[in-house]
């Protein structure tokens, strides 16, 4: 599962002769290579377990970590991964409200990692159909050619905050001076006229209040997938499997999302060629 941004990942690995049996090193060491291709090198100790070694690295960026443990006398070595999710990561629900619509008691944090890992895959589903849900910054380029309108790709648009030239990210419009339309994304000139590229857009999208009707399939979507994922284990709804079944495939997502949900979305659905 993914850990927060700021947290501390606790790395273990074994150091194995050739046998693959534990065995205490002459010399340890781990590189933990970042996103941006930085690297670190936290401290490895063996623990009270003979051949079995662990460093403990703070996350400071998000992204998808490398992990290389390096072992010698004998000669061993060891890779894995980690991801370390965004500080403000997007997600429908809060955690607790996952975990009363799952069953899970609210002091119970044992399958909390889970539930947030789904949380994120259903926030996915949802915005598959309906554009973003939870506000973020998008920044995106378009080409160069004169128009009188250009239509960015993310809706609802909250707010425009820059339109830079894209060759040297000057200001190439205040956006004070331009006119948004959130539905469906297309900036323009008020006074008519044309947008003279390459442009780069900085805009919010999202939406400040989110529909009882989306919160809804995205509480049905999550109970689908924590249901396929766990069965014969607790946190499943008495009859869930009639009232959350997938019919029909669902283009672009299979069998991903029972009809119920999609019902639901519906009147939010993104118009068919708008992303």
């Amino acid at each position: 599962m993914p850990f927060d941004l700021g947290a501390t990942v606790r790395l273990t690995a074994d150091c194995l002769d050739p046998d693959g049996t534990l065995i205490t090193a002459a010399s340890a060491a781990v590189t933990v290579t970042l996103p941006d291709g930085t690297t670190a090198a936290p401290a490895a100790a063996e623990t009270t377990v003979p051949g079995r070694y662990r460093a403990d690295y703070v996350t400071a960026v998000p992204g998808r970590h490398t992990v290389r443990w390096i072992w010698d006398e004998p000669a061993h070595a060891y890779t894995d991964v980690f991801d370390v999710q965004e500080a403000a990561p997007p997600a429908i629900l809060s955690l607790a409200d996952a975990k009363a619509h799952l069953n899970i008691p609210a002091d119970s944090h044992g399958d909390d990692g889970e539930v947030r890992f789904w949380n994120a895959a259903t926030t996915r589903a949802v915005e598959y159909f309906t554009g973003p849900i939870v506000p973020r910054t998008i920044t995106e380029d378009h080409p160069g050619r004169a128009a009188p309108v250009v239509v960015l790709r993310y809706t609802p648009v909250l707010d425009l905050v820059a339109v830079q030239a894209v060759r040297d990210g000057s200001t190439a419009y205040d956006v004070d001076t331009l006119d948004v339309n959130p539905t469906t994304g297309e900036v323009t000139l008020p006074g008519g006229g044309v947008l003279r590229g390459p442009l780069r857009f900085t805009y919010r999208a999202g939406r400040t209040v989110v529909a009882e009707n989306i919160s809804a399939g995205a509480r049905i979507i999550l109970q689908h997938l924590w249901l396929t994922q766990r069965a014969g284990r607790r946190g499943g709804l008495p009859g869930g499997g009639q009232d959350y079944s997938v019919s029909e495939p669902i283009p672009g997502l299979g069998y991903a999302i029972p009809n119920r949900a999609l019902n639901l979305l519906e009147p939010d659905r993104l118009p068919p060629g708008v992303e």
